[in-house]
């Protein structure tokens, strides 16, 4: 798990190019866990954008994806879920350089799984970076709007983690 965890909703515009600028304090975590070399001058961003059913694009510092290349590779070889796994988790992902400014392009893969087309960043669109602790989701705005609303069954946030929780 990462030694600080990534917290909160921040929405940020996407410019005509695709640039958007990653939140202050989601730039400070990525750097704590990227070493960077004269190979790598760069904090490193990855970005996964695999999962048919995912409307999201889930993002990792170079930490955090090792550690998710890890818990693949300890999956059973050969397996369905591992293939599974590593074609959407792995193979359908992007490492992006985070330039000096914090701000990135958005990748042709990312942009299409996130729903912008050349017309929505011409007309000011707009991306939600929403902190999931050890990793945050990068979602197109109206569909996190859409999201966030689905909840019908009114249960507590904490009942949920409740349930959840093993006891050691």
């Amino acid at each position: 798990m990462a030694k600080e965890a990534f917290r909160g909703e921040v929405t940020q515009k996407v410019d005509s190019k695709a640039r958007v600028s990653i939140p202050a304090a989601f730039r400070r975590i990525l750097e704590s866990e990227d070493t960077l070399t004269e190979e790598t001058p760069r904090t490193r961003l990855y970005m996964i954008y695999g999962g048919k059913k995912r409307n999201f694009v889930e993002c990792y510092s170079r930490e955090g994806a090792d550690i998710l290349a890890a818990q693949i590779e300890s999956m059973e070889l050969g397996s369905l879920d591992r293939e599974r796994a590593e074609r959407d988790l792995i193979a359908r992902s992007v490492m992006v350089d985070i330039e000096p400014d914090g701000r990135i392009v958005l990748p042709v893969k990312v942009r299409e799984k996130m729903g912008f087309a050349e017309d929505d960043l011409k007309s000011g669109a707009e991306a939600v970076f929403v902190g999931v602790a050890n990793r945050f989701k990068l979602y197109r705005k109206d569909v996190y709007e859409a999201v966030e609303d689905d909840d019908e069954d009114d249960v507590d946030p904490l009942a949920r983690v409740g349930r959840n929780v093993k006891v050691s």
